[in-house]
Order: C-alpha cells, then structure tokens, then sequence
C-alpha cells in the first residue's frame, strides 16, 4: 500500500483564499483591504456622486423668510475634543454631512477623496460634517482619524439620531442648503472630488 505525497499543489484554491481571509478578519485588516479594493472601484468614476443640475443659490432674502426649522434641528453633536455642538449652529452654511463609521469599508473607500474635496472648497460658507456613528467610543475614531491624516471635522452623535437623517446604510451623505434644506442625498459611497459638486456646493454658498 502506497501513500499519497502531501503537495501544496493539492489543495484548492479557495481554501488558500479562506486562509487569507480569516487571517485578515483576525488581524482587523480585513476593512482596510476591502476599503483600498473599493477605493480603486471609485477611481474609474463610476461611482461619482449624484447633484442636482439645477439649484438656487441662497440670499439674504431667502435666508430671513425662511421660517421652517432646519433638518436635523435639535440634534446635537461632539466634536473630537468633547465639545457638543449644536447642528442649527450651522444654518445659513452649505452643509456636506457624512455618516460612516471606522468599520465600513466603503466609508473609509471615499474618505480620501471626501478629504480633497474639502481642501479645495476651503470656505466659511461651507461646513463639513464627517458624523461618526463607531459605538466603541471616541478613542477609536480619534486614533483612525489620525492615522489617515484627514483634517476634515469629525462629530460623534450626542442625541438621537434625526429622522431626516435616518438611512438602511453607510456611508450616506446629505447636502444642506443654507436655508436648512437636504437638497442632494447619495446613499452608498461615492466620488465627491469632481468639478460638478465643487461647482454646486460653491454655487450653493455664494
């Protein structure tokens, strides 16, 4: 009776790729990994975000007739240093919200180009808020936020979430004009450093 020879060539490939997998999902690279694969999915720009073709840029006029309450009004928000900001403060800003979380793949797929996107529109008129939902606390989102190198402002909820702001998934981001209005909502990831949301955020704050 003769025995099989163990040869690495036996073994099928998807038991190599299960290996690889679990050791990435042991490791906690797994979210990177499939962040950088979906990264590359956002680069051929099939993915870029959806805006109106048509806007109205705010006024002076528009701004003191508008009377209804701003979306997301009463909620609050911490920045990463502790400091509860209310999100009404920002009325009469252009407001770009982002809901991720450190353990989204896609979410950490668009941060990059959401961080140019924000270095190029530099604009008081225009408030980032990049709204972490991690539930393990802020030390988490801090050491991530630093990590990367992103200089966008980060918030952590500090009350219930907003109806208006409520999605069966992350990322979602929403456009607020400076009226208070979601004029623009993108469900999923997206690419938002193109020529088309510069223009309609800086149109919509001018």
């Amino acid at each position: 009776m003769t025995r099989d020879k163990f040869s690495f060539k036996n073994i099928p490939g998807w038991v190599y790729t299960l290996a690889i997998f679990g050791v990435l999902y042991a490791t906690g690279l797994h979210t990177e990994v499939l962040g950088g694969v979906q990264r590359l999915m956002l680069a051929t720009g099939l993915k870029n975000a959806d805006i109106p073709t048509a806007i109205e840029p705010a006024t002076p006029a528009t701004l003191t007739a508008t009377t209804e309450p701003m979306a997301g009004a009463g909620f609050q928000m911490t920045d990463l240093e502790g400091k509860v900001v209310a999100f009404e403060s920002l009325k009469g800003k252009v407001v770009f919200l982002n809901i991720w979380a450190t353990w989204c793949p896609p979410c950490i797929a668009e941060m990059p180009n959401i961080q140019r996107l924000y270095e190029k529109v530099g604009s008081d008129k225009i408030a980032f808020v990049m709204l972490s939902v991690d539930q393990k606390g802020m030390d988490k989102v801090k050491k991530f936020i630093s990590k990367k190198g992103f200089t966008f402002p980060v918030y952590m909820p500090a009350s219930q979430m907003p109806e208006e702001f409520s999605s069966p998934a992350i990322p979602t981001t929403y456009i607020i004009s400076p009226e208070g209005k979601i004029v623009a909502q993108q469900n999923g990831m997206a690419e938002y450093d193109t020529p088309e949301v510069i223009e309609f955020l800086q149109k919509l704050a001018k």
